[in-house]
């Protein structure tokens, strides 16, 4: 029943989106849709983009229950791409975690950090991917402006890491140096009471964005560390409102709450 839903989430929406589309006299010139980065394999070896990735399938090292999530985003991609929509861009964008100091994952990893949880997961060896909040939107914009991008793009920034080195940055941007480590058997017994799947922190995701890079995108942060260090500082001051200097010198607006 979850699969189900998880999976009509996705598909019905974009289904009954690209027959409006369809059926407009004056249609969007830009159809943007949201995919995921969890659409490649498993990936320790090497990264994966978007001319040369290699989708879940290919998995020979990860637990046959990670398909899942690769047949969800195959099929969301489908329906995008297999929609008749004659003169409207598409673009996918196989986002990989927006690190967002309001909501999402940064702040649950934050916390995990505070409580002294903060350590290794599993082996730790498995890639995270990541984009800044900031960097998301800025690639979004960098989308609707350039008209020859279509099809699929990573939206991730060009520097994945072990989930060790992820959280050793984190907990220095803390100020904490001791984070507990995190066995596969007790990610396994939290996952259960919170209805997810370890999937989420176990699976190695390794995307850069080729297309992205190629085209002339650049990141205001296009590593770990300073990110990390950006939404501490916003979380420490309250992710109230301001203004600062990103570490490629553009002033930014931030808006939270």
């Amino acid at each position: 029943m979850n699969k189900r839903e998880i999976l009509d989430s996705r598909i019905l929406p974009t289904r009954v989106l690209g027959q409006a589309i369809g059926e407009l006299k004056s249609p969007p010139k830009l159809w943007m849709n949201a995919s995921t980065a969890t659409i490649y394999r498993h990936a320790l070896d090497r990264e994966m983009d978007e001319e040369t990735g290699e989708y879940g399938r290919c998995e020979l090292d990860a637990p046959r229950a990670w398909g899942f999530s690769v047949d969800v985003a195959e099929q969301w991609e489908d329906e995008v791409f297999g929609a008749k929509t004659p003169g409207t861009r598409k673009v996918a964008l196989r986002s990989a975690m927006v690190m967002s100091a309001e909501s999402g994952a940064f702040p649950a990893l934050l916390r995990l950090v505070r409580m002294g949880l903060g350590g290794a997961a599993g082996s730790g060896r498995q890639f995270m991917s990541w984009v800044h909040e900031a960097d998301f939107v800025r690639a979004v914009e960098h989308l609707i402006a350039r008209e020859n991008m279509d099809d699929v793009v990573n939206v991730a920034a060009p520097s994945p890491l072990p989930n060790q080195d992820f959280m050793a940055m984190l907990r220095e941007a803390w100020g904490r140096r001791f984070g507990l480590d995190l066995s596969e058997r007790m990610l396994e017994f939290g996952a259960v009471f919170l209805w997810t799947e370890t999937e989420l922190i176990l699976k190695s995701r390794r995307v850069v964005p080729a297309r992205l890079l190629h085209d002339g995108f650049q990141f205001a942060f296009p590593a770990w560390a300073a990110a990390a260090r950006d939404l501490v500082d916003r979380c420490r001051n309250g992710c109230s409102r301001k203004t600062r200097t990103t570490p490629t010198g553009s002033a930014t607006t931030e808006f939270s709450h």
